[in-house]
């Protein structure tokens, strides 16, 4: 018995060799962080400042590329065509998870196609109107928006996006009629929400709150549980007038399926390291934003789960992709 006992431990290393001496070698060259939004978003901000700490930690470049459309399928499916050899990795948030039932059609399944790798922050929204609204608390804006229906447009940065949800869960739950601008990114709806040619979105807080500083919109409420250490003035909207209203962005990473599970681990625990340290909890605390941390077997379970949820929302909501 002790002898089978020791063949099977040597057969079991020579199978685990190749994996083991892969992930000590990778990387190797250059790793590409797919970022399938457009440039400014809270998803390129922070892959970028990822990137920035991976290739001090990993000794190699972790390029960012932005690939935005279709609410994130174009960059998305990239990713699922890539080699699952590690060097190119995609920047997901939770439109991945609503766009499972938003749209069907798309031509991967998340769960299916990719392998969860680790998430990143979760940051709560805030929803602000440009000045010329005469709506200075949610109050007064939901009494506008019942009394001229489908009189407000808000903007996000396409269907199936945290901007989008936050939204349509929005008018399902205070029962408003409002109309959904989608842009092809958050920084073009974010900037004609400002500049008033669209009357509201619901943004980031960690990339609208120097915004609502300047004056240039006015916040009427936050979506998390609690208020915003960095908006603690700004009431939520559960407790401003809509009750059990919750909404989040939250980022992560994922690798085409078939990525070693050595590089996978080494990636995440890697990605723990940085997002535990306190000089950057203490920076994205400062921004809004907080660190998540998992193992990818959590982290799938947790991906699981947002599925689940979202697909509920669309179907209470009625939210449509081409809306």
């Amino acid at each position: 018995m002790n002898k089978l006992c020791v063949l099977l431990a040597a057969a079991i290393g020579v199978l685990l060799a190749p994996a083991l001496a892969l992930a000590q070698d990778w990387p190797a060259r250059p790793v590409k962080i797919i970022v399938p939004f457009a440039a400014g978003g809270p998803a390129d901000i922070y892959a970028r400042y990822l990137g920035v700490r991976l290739q001090e930690a990993l000794g190699q470049p972790f390029v960012v590329d932005d690939r935005p459309g279709a609410g994130s399928v174009i960059g998305t499916d990239a990713v699922a065509k890539s080699p699952a050899d590690g060097y190119t990795l995609l920047l997901m948030s939770n439109t991945h998870t609503v766009n499972e039932s938003l749209i069907p059609t798309k031509p991967f399944q998340l769960m299916r196609d990719f392998v969860p790798v680790a998430p990143i922050n979760y940051s709560d929204l805030v929803l602000v109107v440009h000045p010329s609204v005469p709506a200075n608390t949610l109050d007064e804006l939901l009494k506008l928006a019942k009394a001229k229906p489908n009189g407000l447009n808000y903007a996000s940065s396409g269907p199936g996006t945290p901007y989008h949800m936050a939204g349509e869960l929005f008018k399902a739950m205070a029962e408003v009629s409002i109309v959904h601008v989608p842009y092809k990114g958050s920084s073009g709806a974010r900037t004609d929400t400002i500049g008033g040619q669209v009357q509201m979105m619901f943004d980031a807080v960690t990339t609208m709150n120097e915004h609502v500083r300047a004056g240039k919109v006015r916040a009427l409420g936050t979506t998390g549980r609690a208020r915003s250490a960095v908006m603690p003035n700004v009431p939520t909207i559960a407790e401003a007038g809509v009750p059990g209203y919750e909404a989040t962005i939250w980022l992560g990473l994922m690798a085409p399926k078939g990525t070693p599970p050595a590089i996978v681990a080494k990636l995440n625990a890697e990605i723990a390291k940085i997002v535990a340290r306190p000089d950057v909890r203490d920076e994205w605390a400062k921004q809004g934003a907080t660190a998540m941390t998992m193992n990818p077997e959590e982290f799938t379970r947790y991906m699981n789960d947002d599925i689940a949820k979202w697909a509920r929302i669309v179907k209470i909501s009625g939210a449509k992709a081409d809306q």
